[in-house]
């Protein structure tokens, strides 16, 4: 199978990466449209999680100092702390805390335009060499 890149569910969100500069350190941007919308007219949890995820571990993957892997995830935690809502941009900051050769510790937040905080999470990936 081949590597779409931007990966399909980056598209689907229209995440985009705005900074990968530092390796371990990633920074995403996001427009919460519509699309998104819970009955309650706030960003469905569902898709801050996934924009939280792609960010982390594509942090997981830039901490790899050079080796051809992929990452997935085996845990996440994610805590909202306030609705992000429909309309606004999102930005998602995700830092590796520490990455060995079979496990990366990552965390990220999301902040929303007036760069109040919208959620946080941590997650662990599991590491694996590419073929």
């Amino acid at each position: 199978m081949a590597l779409q890149i931007p990966p399909n569910c980056d598209l689907t969100l229209g995440l985009v990466c705005v900074d990968k500069a530092t390796p371990g350190v990633s920074t995403w941007q996001m427009r919460a449209d519509e699309r998104f919308a819970n009955p309650a007219g706030f960003v469905q949890g569902g898709f801050v999680a996934a924009a939280l995820d792609s960010a982390m571990g594509a942090s997981a993957v830039s901490a790899q100092a050079g080796r051809r892997v992929f990452v997935a995830n085996t845990e996440m935690k994610v805590s909202f702390v306030r609705p992000a809502r429909v309309g606004s941009t999102l930005r998602v900051i995700a830092t590796v805390l520490k990455s060995g050769k079979v496990i990366c510790f990552v965390e990220a937040k999301v902040f929303d335009d007036a760069q109040e905080l919208i959620a946080t999470a941590s997650s662990t990936y599991l590491v694996r060499e590419r073929r």
